[in-house]
């Protein structure tokens, strides 16, 4: 059974910062491509920072130079450090994985997601 628990989510003041963690069970971490996603009052789920199994790191221009994805492959958990927090950060943050299996018709992949943490950035 695949869970991804997320924690450290919290209220944070303009300029703050915030730890994010997602801890991992039931895939293997190693090959698997992690993601943190956001999705703010009455908008859609977006992409905020992604690290493939190879480590190569991605980010949304909205949070590039001040988010950074990393991750722990022995404790299974992904890391977001948020810094410089501005009120448009808020939102539910999701953690995401997709992982590959392979079948008798290539490689897939499953995705999974956490339950979200709600990060409010706020005066």
């Amino acid at each position: 059974q695949v869970q991804l628990v997320e924690s450290g989510g919290g209220l944070v003041q303009p300029g703050g910062s915030l730890r994010l963690s997602c801890a991992t069970s039931g895939i293997i971490f190693s090959i698997t491509d992690m993601g943190w996603y956001r999705q703010a009052p009455g908008k859609e789920r977006e992409l905020v920072a992604g690290i493939i199994s190879a480590g190569i790191t991605n980010y949304s221009d909205s949070v590039k130079g001040r988010f950074t994805i990393s991750r722990d492959i022995a404790k299974k958990t992904v890391f977001l450090q948020m810094n410089s927090l501005k009120p448009e950060d808020t939102g539910v943050y999701y953690c995401n994985a997709k992982t590959p299996r392979w079948t008798a018709q290539g490689r897939v992949y499953d995705t999974y997601w956490g339950q979200g943490t709600q990060v409010t950035v706020s005066s």
